[in-house]
C-alpha cells in the first residue's frame, strides 16, 4: 500500500483547531465533507463516535487513530490531523494525544483498513518522526516525514 496515495497533502490539517475529544472527530469528519470524500456527514460520524465509545482509540506515543465503517465511503478515506500541544482522547499511556490518523472504510472492506493502519504505525513507531511531524510547517513536509 501507498501512503502517498492515501495520504495527500489535501488530506492533512495541520493545526486542528478543537480541544476535545468528540470536538477533533467532528473536525477531522467535516474537513473529510468538504474535500468529498464523504457522501453521508451524520454517518460517518455515527460510525466513528460509536466506535470510539467502545473504547478509546487514543494509543500511546501521542497518536490516537479514530476510524469507523460505513457505507458513506465507496473505498478507505484517510486524514491526518496534528494538535502540537495535545488533547486528552484517552490515550493507553494516559498523555495527551498530538497526531491523529482518522480512517473510514467500507462495511463490506477490511483490507485495505488493516493494511493502511499497519503501514502508518510502522512509521508513526519511529520517534523521530514523530517529533519531525509535529515540527512540520506544510502539508508538503509531513508527506515527506510519512514517505522517506
Amino acid at each position: 500500500m501507498n501512503l502517498r496515495k492515501l495520504l495527500s497533502e489535501d488530506s492533512i490539517i495541520l493545526e486542528l483547531k478543537s480541544t476535545a475529544k468528540d470536538e477533533i472527530i467532528r473536525e477531522m469528519i467535516d474537513f473529510l465533507v468538504r474535500r468529498g470524500r464523504i457522501k453521508d456527514r451524520e454517518a460517518a460520524l455515527k460510525a466513528v463516535l460509536d466506535r470510539e465509545q467502545k473504547m478509546s482509540t487514543g494509543m500511546q506515543h501521542g497518536i490516537a487513530i479514530p476510524h469507523g465503517k460505513t457505507d458513506s465511503v465507496d473505498k478507505l478515506v484517510t486524514a491526518l490531523a496534528l494538535k502540537k500541544e495535545g488533547v486528552d482522547f484517552g490515550s493507553m499511556d494516559g498523555k495527551p494525544s498530538q497526531i491523529f490518523i482518522m480512517t473510514i472504510s467500507s462495511v463490506s472492506r477490511t483490507g485495505p483498513h488493516i493494511q493502511f493502519l499497519s503501514e502508518i504505525s510502522q512509521v508513526l513507531n519511529d520517534p523521530d518522526k514523530r517529533a519531525a511531524l509535529l515540527k512540520a510547517e506544510t502539508t508538503a513536509q509531513v508527506i515527506d516525514v510519512l514517505t522517506a
